[in-house]
């Protein structure tokens, strides 16, 4: 994507980013030439945003010519509601009391300079403002009651309102924020989309390791599809992409689904949606969903105080206890007898007020199929740990793990491939992993991930390069779809 800042008197700009390009805000408005211009990213700048203003209109046409604006008509909104200002102090009353407690005035104002702020101490809450309001040039205006700082208000402002001792920290500002990988195109010819990757570097079991993303980068190149990695602090940045590839552990309780949910709000295509994190990541919500529609699942039943005592002589011991929002085996216990079963019952229920309880089902390996556009993408066989009833066996900071081992889909029982796409046809259009066991004839689907993990070398290791490039083309038609909605 080509890069251009937008403000209405150019000449206030007095410093140069290379390759990024300056524009009059009456010259973008007014020359049809940017009309026809696809894939740019809109800074504007302007020094007011105020309804039906040039800085309003600006970032209202760059919507409809398919442009990705900063700030969108959404962030102009929200900075114009009071009530979310309140909402919003209270939220970041953490950081707000840290940044600003050393200060001995009880008023403040702090400008935030795309995303940062002169003084260090102040940058954790630049960085939080901007993410939620993501516009280039911010002012926050705080004040003191007591003790306690909170927050009065925040607005954008245009450049010529940068004191003059501002200046040379603002070009430098601007000139990191644009330097970043993917910010600036590096070549004449930039590719005409944009992906953002989700990661989270510390994540011990990540859902894609390095080769993975290396593929998957190079399969969207080919597609015209430029990718950057990004991770939680990222949130604001989230309007200059077209697309988001969330590639970190999702949870209805952290960032990831905070990103999901931004990202669709703005338009961007994205994998994981915020309506499949919300139905895979509950164990409960996905028993309901798969009994009522018929999928063939264990015996299953929504365990509640009230229905303790019933549960041993419905299911027999062994049974599995699981956590509704449990990952990665965590939350999921064997337990083999009434004590056990006491136990963990209690453990369960201090945490949420319904927990799963199932009959137990042991095999040596679960399949794993991979559906992506309610089509099946890959399969897999996921061996037990030795010795253990999971694929994976923790113990301590010791982790062991079964083997993988990718089929082609001929060699799977087409009654496997046929209820993992019915399971995974209820949740949604995205990309999931439909975990199932196979006993006899029976067929019963365990869970249903909405991140599931693709590993070069495992999950790929029948499609190859091939998977990558579904994926990319899966973006590539998802971003031109919701492009056609939103108009030339």
């Amino acid at each position: 994507m080509s890069v251009i800042i937008v403000l209405e008197r150019p000449e206030a700009m007095t410093f140069n980013i290379p390759g990024v390009e300056v524009v009059a805000a009456r010259e973008y408005l007014a020359n049809p030439e940017f009309g026809k211009r696809r894939g740019l990213k809109v800074f504007n700048l302007s020094r007011s945003y105020r309804y039906q203003s040039v800085g309003y209109y600006v970032s209202l046409l760059a919507l409809a010519r398919g442009h990705r604006p900063l700030p969108s008509v959404s962030t102009i909104q929200d900075l114009r509601s009071r009530s979310l200002v309140k909402v919003l102090s209270e939220d970041l009353d953490g950081a707000i009391q840290k940044s600003l407690s050393s200060l001995t005035s009880d008023r403040f104002e702090l400008s935030v300079y795309f995303g940062t702020n002169l003084a260090q101490r102040h940058r954790r809450l630049a960085r939080q403002l901007f993410n939620i309001f993501p516009a280039p040039l911010l002012r926050a205006s705080f004040a003191r009651n007591g003790h306690a700082w909170s927050l009065r208000s925040i607005r954008p402002i245009g450049v010529r309102e940068v004191p003059d001792s501002h200046r040379d920290f603002l070009a430098e500002a601007a000139t990191t924020y644009f330097s970043r990988r993917g910010s600036v195109p590096s070549t004449p010819a930039p590719l005409p989309l944009d992906l953002a990757v989700l990661l989270d570097p510390d994540e011990p079991e990540a859902p894609s390791n390095e080769g993975a993303l290396r593929r998957f980068e190079r399969a969207a190149r080919d597609e015209g599809i430029a990718v950057e990695r990004i991770g939680k602090d990222d949130f604001g940045r989230l309007p200059e992409f077209d697309a988001l590839f969330i590639r970190a552990t999702t949870a209805v309780d952290d960032y990831t689904f905070r990103f999901s949910r931004r990202a669709d709000a703005e338009g961007l295509a994205v994998i994981d949606d915020p309506e499949s994190i919300v139905r895979c990541t509950n164990k409960v919500f996905l028993a309901e969903l798969l009994a009522r529609h018929k999928v063939p699942i264990p015996r299953t039943v929504a365990l509640h105080r009230d229905n303790i005592d019933q549960i041993p002589a419905l299911l027999g011991f062994p049974m599995i206890l699981k956590l509704p929002d449990s990952s990665f085996s965590l939350g999921v216990k064997r337990v083999d007898d009434e004590r056990e079963f006491r136990e963990r019952t209690a453990e369960f229920l201090a945490q949420s007020e319904l927990a799963v309880a199932q009959e137990y089902v042991p095999t040596d390996f679960d399949w794993r199929v991979g559906v992506l556009d309610r089509e099946i993408l890959y399969a897999a066989r996921y061996r037990m740990a030795p010795g253990h009833w999971q694929i994976v066996q923790r113990k301590g900071e010791r982790t062991r793990y079964g083997g993988v081992e990718a089929l082609p889909l001929d060699q799977v029982p087409p009654r496997v491939l046929e209820v993992a796409g019915q399971a995974a046809g209820l949740v949604g259009d995205g990309l999931y992993g439909v975990d199932l066991k196979t006993v006899g004839d029976r067929v019963v689907v365990m869970e249903v991930n909405d991140n599931p993990t693709i590993d070069r070398g495992y999950e790929d290791a029948v499609l190859g390069m091939e998977l990558y490039q579904r994926l990319a083309r899966s973006f590539k038609a998802r971003i031109e779809r919701l492009k056609r909605r939103e108009g030339p």
